[in-house]
């Protein structure tokens, strides 16, 4: 990687990371904000939260297409701005339609940034380095987050409303921030907007070319199992599973939820070296063996009311070995995506891949809580135990659809180097003979 693309790389991460650290003032807070705050009441809250996901799912199909055809650079830049205008206008508005507005407008340019800023990681690192930068992406965000949240956390009082006004202030100000670093940074490999889009046309037929790679097509369908059966728990079936079954405090759900974060920032780059110069499909099977192990942990916790210092154990291991899981995967799906792509369409790649994201996050919380409510805690077990062991045999079959370059870039590098060294051995022996 050269001088410049480590510079654009650093600026980036730290831009990144700064955004992260905002976002972290007011995620823990939107629902209790919308609801009680501002009066509007748990249904408008529940509308604000579905509000984040529809405009991500309105605006992702056609993101890869703009980042492919002018570059990421830009698109970056107006989704923080658009979501600095809808954090700002989450802060002052004070009636639902504003809210609903204000929520449509940051989930929106949350959606755009991201592929974004993927993209942008994916042109300023190399296949061998890619790993290493999408690990420090994640440990960042997670980072970022985790103080933001502390922070807000001490800052944040329900009887007066200013002081979230404060919160979301700061947040926009953190989208600005990074809206302001991306705009300075020199990408290395840019594109002029007129070479942008290939010459073959698989620009244009973006969706079309995606459709037809069945390695990328398998790798949506295990993202789609993967955030489904994780991510898209955290906030509804199994936060319900942890207080109705396992008869957990809030207080103590909050620990777990600590311990997830804190499983990321202590083991990301030391799962990054046991990693790296693993075969990819292989480590996402091992997640899949390591977030079974969590569920069937979190379903026993359920069985042991009597013991509840063991039920308690037993749920915030559960919250840690997801977070072993997505350290693991920070720098294994994100480098995967990107090194699928056809020349010319890591954008469209990028956001499609953020689109199953998000239609998971979306499913997720809608099934678990629907079996939350109806009191179905046991097949809600079941049916993620399913998932986990899903996501492990998906993985394996992607495997075999993978080229050795795909499923283990450095261990490719360096056969390459191996090669480039014996090659001329041989020419000089041959000549010497």
């Amino acid at each position: 990687m050269t001088t410049a693309m480590g510079a654009a790389l650093r600026r980036i991460q730290l831009g990144n990371a700064l955004s992260a650290f905002g976002n972290g003032f007011t995620v823990p807070f939107l629902f209790i904000y919308v609801s009680q705050v501002r009066n509007l009441g748990a249904s408008t809250a529940g509308v604000v939260l579905a509000t984040f996901a529809v405009a991500a799912l309105f605006v992702l199909p056609f993101v890869g297409r703009v980042i492919d055809r002018r570059g990421p650079l830009p698109v970056a830049v107006a989704g923080t701005v658009s979501a600095a205008v809808g954090s700002m206008g989450l802060g002052l508005a004070d009636s639902e339609f504003l809210v609903v507005a204000a929520a449509a407008a940051l989930g929106a340019g949350i959606a755009v940034v991201q592929p974004s800023l993927a993209t942008m990681i994916v042109w300023c690192s190399t296949t061998t380095t890619r790993s290493r930068a999408f690990a420090t992406q994640f440990f960042l965000n997670n980072l970022g987050l985790g103080v933001g949240g502390l922070l807000g956390g001490q800052l944040v009082d329900t009887s007066d409303p200013s002081s979230f006004v404060r919160l979301f202030a700061i947040e926009a100000v953190m989208f600005l921030v990074l809206g302001a670093t991306v705009a300075t940074v020199r990408l290395p490999k840019a594109p002029r907007v007129e070479d942008a889009v290939p010459t073959d046309g698989s620009a244009r037929n973006g969706w079309r070319a995606l459709l037809a790679d069945r390695a990328m097509v398998q790798l949506c369908v295990l993202g789609f199992v993967m955030f489904f059966a994780c991510y898209g728990q955290f906030e509804s079936g199994l936060s319900a599973f942890a207080v109705e079954v396992t008869r957990i405090s809030p207080a103590t759900l909050g620990m777990a939820l600590a311990a997830n974060t804190m499983a990321i920032v202590l083991t990301q780059f030391v799962v990054l070296r046991l990693v790296e110069r693993r075969r990819r499909s292989r480590v996402i099977a091992l997640v899949g063996l390591i977030w079974t192990v969590a569920w069937v942990a979190a379903g026993v916790s359920g069985l042991v009311p009597g013991a509840h210092a063991v039920a308690t154990t037993l749920l915030i291991s559960t919250y840690a070995l997801f977070g072993i899981g997505e350290s693991m995967l920070a720098p294994t799906m994100a480098p995967l995506v990107a090194d699928l792509a056809a020349p010319g369409l890591v954008g469209q790649y990028n956001s499609a891949f953020a689109l199953v994201k998000q239609l998971a996050l979306a499913a997720g919380p809608a099934a678990g809580g629907l079996m939350a409510g109806s009191g179905l805690y046991a097949p809600y077990i079941v049916l993620l135990v399913a998932c986990s062991l899903g996501i492990s045999a998906l993985a394996l079959r992607l495997g075999r659809r993978l080229t050795p370059a795909q499923e283990n870039p450095l261990r490719a590098q360096e056969q390459r180097t191996v090669a480039a060294r014996v090659v001329p051995q041989e020419e000089r022996a041959t000549v010497g003979a």
